[in-house]
């Protein structure tokens, strides 16, 4: 019944709303009735003042006294006043000690009015509670009136109904609003969800408006983002398996047509050795290329095997500046080793750095004319670094250099390539390794790749 976030909070809403009356009303009745009784008690005592004033100064209260007897004219005034009070549920008692002492008033307090003294209070019995207000008016006596507390109970009782009836009407107006406000909010998570499953169904034009409180906007930016982000990926996806189904077709082609012709008979025993080194180079070809593509795809795998122990780097390249030296010097190129004497020492896999360095020798030595260097670095730190004299990246071109088959993209048909994923492994191979890979330019004019182990560092 109450699954959806609107019926929730509506619900919230209304408990919060229900509390708030509860408690609105628990705090009111006292102070009402509190403040009833203080408004009870001042009018009272002003009611005995008046009293007083009358018995004590009667001719203030006759605008033509010459024409009456004083004694009179005090009677008709205090009884006038009595006869009111009455109507009102006031009784005026006399008080003089000794003789006439009202029930309802303590023997301290009458020892009170004898002495002159004025008495303001509340006093109980086991049937009632009464206000007492006692004033002297003569030589040791005095007036008391006294009204019960359950006179104002009528009050109380007004002014509590009006005031529930205000609270019961705030409590339904917030549950409507809280209802209202409930069903807005609601509304753009309600669409965020609908562009969600429709994402998950594969449409990519989904697109939502910027609404609702800063949190719910933001989950509206992120999957606008992520429908972007998708569309994206899912096109280098296609350029992907577009790019590798290109690679795998033409060793494919062309071990198939040499197939084809030495079945027909076309290949003449003299040409049997140059087909076969052409068919053993697109073998190796198409190895690499597949070798590549695992190796990429394993490196996001959970599994993927790593023997992580401390390794000296100096040793890796040195082992690796051994191998380059030799097949630069093939290609005519001038080969450098710079690293430090004293050990460099990591926690890494060593046969993994070897990988790296040598895709990326690999990757320099395709692209380095003959004459122009390639040089291996060590720093004391652990950045191990490969460069080369070639044509060099663009800005563009290094923002883009660990992605898959974007260098080979922008350059295919312009200068020799490999298959567009070593570069891809070798960033992810450091990366599973806590190293960082990094593309930039190289003081000799071309590219300059290295790996910062400065993280992985031991003693």
């Amino acid at each position: 019944m109450f699954s959806s976030l609107s019926s929730r909070a509506a619900l919230l809403t209304g408990s919060v709303a229900a509390v708030a009356v509860l408690i609105a009303g628990i705090v009111a009745m006292p102070l009402i009735r509190g403040a009833a009784q203080a408004q009870a008690q001042v009018s009272l005592a002003s009611q005995a003042d008046l009293v007083h004033d009358i018995a004590t100064h009667p001719n203030d209260f006759d605008n033509d006294a010459s024409h009456m007897d004083p004694s009179n004219q005090a009677a008709r005034a205090l009884n006038g006043v009595v006869g009111y009070l009455r109507i009102q549920g006031v009784v005026v008692l006399p008080i003089i000690p000794g003789q006439t002492e009202p029930a309802q008033m303590t023997t301290s307090q009458i020892a009170v009015i004898a002495n002159g003294g004025s008495v303001s209070a509340r006093n109980c019995d086991k049937q009632r509670c009464v206000f007492v207000e006692a004033r002297p008016v003569g030589q040791g006596t005095g007036v008391v009136l006294i009204q019960p507390m359950s006179a104002i109970s009528s009050v109380t009782t007004g002014a509590v109904r009006r005031i529930a009836e205000a609270l019961v009407i705030g409590f339904v107006i917030a549950v409507l609003l809280g209802l209202y406000f409930a069903r807005r909010l609601a509304r753009p998570l309600a669409k965020a969800a609908k562009a969600a499953h429709a994402l998950a169904l594969g449409e990519r034009e989904v697109r939502l408006e910027l609404e609702g409180p800063t949190e719910i906007s933001e989950i509206a930016e992120a999957l606008n983002v992520l429908a972007e982000e998708l569309v994206i990926s899912e096109g280098r996806q296609r350029d992907f398996l577009l790019s590798v189904s290109h690679e795998l077709r033409t060793p494919l082609t062309a071990i198939r047509g040499y197939g084809e012709a030495m079945s027909d008979g076309m290949i003449g025993a003299d040409e049997i050795a140059k087909v076969g080194n052409v068919v053993e180079s697109e073998s190796l070809r198409l190895d690499r290329l597949v070798s590549d593509l695992l190796d990429l795809a394993r490196t996001g795998a959970v599994d993927f095997p790593l023997n992580m122990q401390r390794v000296n780097l100096v040793d890796v390249i040195a082992e690796a500046s051994d191998v380059w030296t030799d097949r630069a010097s093939r290609e005519g190129v001038i080969f450098r080793s710079e690293f430090p004497t004293l050990p460099v020492l990591v926690m890494t896999d060593a046969t993994r750095v070897r990988q790296i360095i040598d895709n990326l020798a690999e990757n320099a030595l395709r692209v380095t004319p003959a004459g122009e260097q390639i040089i291996f670095s060590l720093t004391e730190r652990g950045v191990i670094s490969i460069r080369d004299g070639g044509p060099g990246l663009s800005q563009d071109d290094i923002a883009v250099a660990f992605q898959p088959g974007e260098l080979y993209e922008r350059y295919r048909g312009v200068r020799r390539v490999g298959t567009g994923f070593g570069l891809a492994l070798v960033g992810r191979l450091a990366s599973r390794l806590g190293a960082t890979a990094i593309a930039g330019r190289s003081p000799e004019g071309g590219a300059a790749f290295a790996i910062d182990f400065s993280g992985m560092l031991t003693t």
